[in-house]
């Protein structure tokens, strides 16, 4: 058994062995060996969602695909390639993507297959912006599915069970910057009663809070696509909010040291330099840490929030920050923001799992019915609850069945699930 973690060091896999191929022919010979087989993509995870009892298979040794599409408005990238080395090469082009997460170092394919997101009001999940993708199932078939296909919709959230993404075709735009604000210490209440305003000042916000004060909120992050025409409306909301301008660099989590921040203080810069919170060349976040995340529709994002602040004694002690975040809707099938917009709550913990994980049947409990967890991060909801929330379930079962009949890539978490 391999002794090998995850990034936040929560979880040991129980893989016997990590594989590395370094062809296409070396993964089809792999996958022809037989046995339980999972795609191991940056190790971002905090739950076995990429875990399995036979051979872990990391791509990130085969060929690299970077293609531009002769129209410039779409570009193939290995699944294995991370966000954070893509964009780079994507502004060197003069093209850009419409988000980015908040840690940019996550692959593109393991991003896609738990529904991963930034934030804004107008912009998808990361998965949103994906045109076509190639997957080797477990039998040795290439697959090529492109948006409009009849699986299309529901391989893209695949999470990992349909088989190897190779390369993934992503939509991209013309480049532009972006200028980041932080504004501190808004009443919470005026925000809630402002919410939707509150959202749509920026291409992407987010709001940070360690619930150690129920009456105002810790920091807003506001980035804004450039040339910027609602700087004064964006004045005058923070004013009402009874918020102040940050006048030096912040760390989501207060009291960090911000040098692995993207910059704020309304500088522009490019926009992969801006959308993520945290650099490549940094550890991002706390690094040892524990994440949930919880996904409801825009109508039930206050009644949310506000469940979550009357259960902050509870919250705080563990807690290093909670942000909240939007998605626009989309048509995928696990996707959180499957069929409504989404406002996510996300936590980041102490790395104290028995704690968390004793606690979070408290949070799933207050929190409205129509909560997705995000399926890369720690939840306790029960299995039958979590298929309930998503419309296509069944279809996405039969779909995984027909990719993958020997259910090779069937791991226990997915058996939780009932795969």
């Amino acid at each position: 058994m391999t002794t090998e973690r995850n990034w936040a060091g929560n979880l040991t896999y129980r893989a016997s062995t990590i594989a590395h191929p370094e062809s296409i022919d070396d993964l089809s010979a792999l996958l022809a060996a037989g046995g339980p087989v999972r795609l191991l993509g940056s190790r971002h995870c905090f739950n076995d969602i990429a875990d399995t009892d036979g051979t872990l298979v990391a791509l990130d040794r085969l060929p690299s695909v970077f293609e531009v599409d002769p129209t410039r408005t779409s570009v193939r990238v290995s699944g294995a390639a991370r966000y954070g080395d893509i964009a780079p090469r994507l502004e060197a082009e003069g093209l850009a993507l419409a988000n980015l997460a908040s840690l940019p170092h996550i692959s593109v394919a393991g991003a896609i297959a738990t529904g991963t997101h930034g934030s804004g009001d107008a912009i998808g999940s990361l998965a949103s912006a994906v045109r076509a993708l190639t997957i080797l199932t477990p039998a040795g078939e290439t697959r090529t599915l492109a948006r409009g296909d009849d699986d299309f919709d529901g391989a893209v959230v695949g999470l990992g069970a349909l088989g190897a993404v190779l390369d993934v075709t992503l939509d991209v735009e013309p480049t532009y910057e972006v200028a980041q604000h932080v504004f501190e210490h808004p009443d919470w209440d005026a925000v809630l009663a402002e919410f939707d305003e509150v959202t749509s000042i920026g291409t992407s916000v987010s709001l940070f809070s360690r619930w150690q004060r129920t009456d105002v909120v810790d920091q807003i992050w506001v980035k804004q696509r450039q040339p910027e025409a609602r700087e004064a409306t964006r004045e005058s909301l923070f004013e009402r909010l009874g918020a102040e301008a940050a006048t030096s660099k912040r760390h989501p989590i207060l009291g960090v040291d911000p040098v692995a921040c993207t910059e704020q203080l309304g500088a522009a810069g490019p926009w992969h330099e801006r959308l993520a919170h945290f650099k490549l060349e940094f550890t991002p976040s706390a690094g040892a840490e524990i994440q949930s995340e919880y996904l409801v529709p825009r109508a039930d994002a206050v009644a949310a929030i506000q469940a979550v602040r009357t259960l902050a004694g509870q919250i705080a002690p563990l807690l290093l920050v909670n942000e909240i975040r939007t998605v626009r809707a989309d048509d995928l099938w696990l996707s959180s923001s499957y069929g409504t917009d989404a406002v996510g709550l996300h936590f980041t913990w102490k790395p104290d799992e028995p704690a968390v994980r004793a606690l979070l049947p408290t949070i799933e409990a207050a929190l409205p019915a129509t909560a997705r967890p995000h399926w890369g991060k720690v939840f306790t909801l029960d299995a039958d609850e979590v298929r309930s929330r998503y419309p296509r379930w069944e279809d996405f079962a039969a779909l995984a069945a027909r990719f993958d009949p020997a259910r090779r890539l069937v791991n226990p978490y997915l058996a939780r699930l009932g795969l």
